[in-house]
This record gives structure tokens, sequence and C-alpha cells, in this order.
């Protein structure tokens, strides 16, 4: 039998087990919006990879340290759940997508 639903390769988490994930060492935060929705408001800790400019993306991505383990948000949740995947396929192992992206956050942005 064909196994058609594969398992996420990543958790969906809350603003707050994000927000504690932050503090850990290793870490990294990943917005994947446009430049332009970075630009407007972010985490103070977030570095931006824009998951709509796919050729960047990828390019950036495999420049990443697939030991350390990466908090990613878009604004709603939908393309940082896409972003986790793509990673997943690249073999990294710790990913964490923000339930609800940036609109979930009621924490300080920059």
């Amino acid at each position: 039998m064909f196994n058609l639903f594969q398992a996420k390769k990543y958790q969906d988490i809350s603003e707050g087990e994000f927000s504690e994930l932050m503090k850990a060492q290793d870490t990294v935060v990943l917005d994947v919006r446009t430049k332009e929705e970075f630009q407007a408001s972010h985490l103070a800790e977030a570095q931006n990879i824009d998951f709509l400019d796919p050729m960047k993306f990828n390019h950036d991505v495999d420049l990443l340290d697939k030991n350390k383990t990466y908090l990613i948000y878009c604004r709603s949740g939908a393309r940082s759940a896409s972003a986790c995947s793509v990673m997943a396929n690249k073999e990294f192992s710790k990913l964490y997508n923000l339930r609800g992206g940036i609109m979930s956050w009621t924490g300080e942005l920059v």
C-alpha cells in the first residue's frame, strides 16, 4: 500500500514556544517573507530569506549550518511551513514553524 500522507519533518509551535526557543544557543530565526515585508517589521533576531524567490532561497538555505535549530516564520504560517518542508528535504532536522506567523506575535517587532 502506498503512503500518500508523509509525516511532517518539522514542528508547528506556539508564540510562547517560539519565544523560548529563541533563547537557546545555536538557534537561528528566519523570516521567509519578502524583503519589503521584512523591512516593514520583523523580529529583531531574524534573518531574511525570501521564500518567494526560489532560486535565491535555495541558494541561501544551502549555505546554512544543518546542525543549528531554525525557527521560521512568515506572515500567517503558510510560507514558513513550505520553507520548513523544503529545508527538511535538504536534511535540516531541527525546524520549527511559528503557528499563525508574525500575525500571531504579540511581542516586540522592529
